[in-house]
């Protein structure tokens, strides 16, 4: 198995999971739209993909419509859903791990850069990552292949059979392989088994500890941190 020097690493629902702060950022924004949604639950399906399409795909906004929307949803994300999250369990034990093996570790999100250190910096997981790499406020690079691509510009990566992204949707996989890379899938976010393996994960680990016995075994005999 092959040794991968770079990790990318999803933000939401692979790092943490943002379902409160999400759903209610979005259940905020359609009503003012007059759209109750009665189970916040409905609205999981928002979690990972651009806001944008997941507006005009689920409510069938126009594109002048869903970027208004996007800008609804940030009157209460940026001051309230954003905080409105958790770290899962293991985290920053991989992350400890991965940099003290001398991995480099970046961060690869659709979530607007700026949201995304912030989060970073709530939780003290910024040190870890030697690139925070997001969207635009604009919507601009909000496609997942576009930020992988943008990531491995920024960290001036030539060699791409020594990296690997980590995520939980389609959109991880997809964007990993229309930049050349390997793609592990995480089963503990919002995508499924099904939907991983259907768009070409290489792996699917179903718990964080399994994610870390499949990272480490590309390692060789390099060691976790204790």
């Amino acid at each position: 198995m092959k040794e991968y020097q770079t990790i990318l690493f999803d933000l939401d629902g692979t790092l943490t999971d943002p379902k409160v702060g999400i759903t209610k950022s979005v259940a905020y924004a359609l009503e003012a739209y007059g759209i109750h949604v009665e189970n916040p639950d409905e609205l999981c399906k928002f979690i990972g993909p651009p806001l944008k399409e997941s507006f005009m795909k689920y409510y069938g906004f126009d594109s002048d419509k869903a970027e208004e929307a996007v800008e609804k949803y940030r009157e209460y994300f940026a001051p309230y859903g954003i905080f409105e999250n958790r770290v899962y369990d293991g985290v920053e034990h991989l992350l400890k791990s991965l940099t003290a093996c001398g991995k480099a570790v970046i961060l690869a999100t659709s979530k607007p850069t700026v949201f995304a250190k912030k989060i970073l910096e709530h939780f003290h997981l910024e040190s870890y990552f030697s690139h925070i790499i997001g969207s635009e406020l604009d919507g601009t690079r909000v496609k997942k292949g576009d930020v992988i691509a943008y990531a491995l510009e920024q960290a001036e990566i030539r060699n791409k059979s020594q990296v690997v992204m980590v995520g939980d949707r389609k959109h991880d996989v997809i964007g990993a392989k229309e930049n050349g890379l390997d793609a592990i899938g995480v089963l503990f976010g919002y995508g499924s088994r099904a939907e991983l393996e259907e768009y070409g994960a290489d792996a699917v680990a179903g718990s964080m500890e399994e994610l870390e016995k499949i990272l480490f075994s590309c390692f060789g005999e390099q060691k976790r941190v204790k």
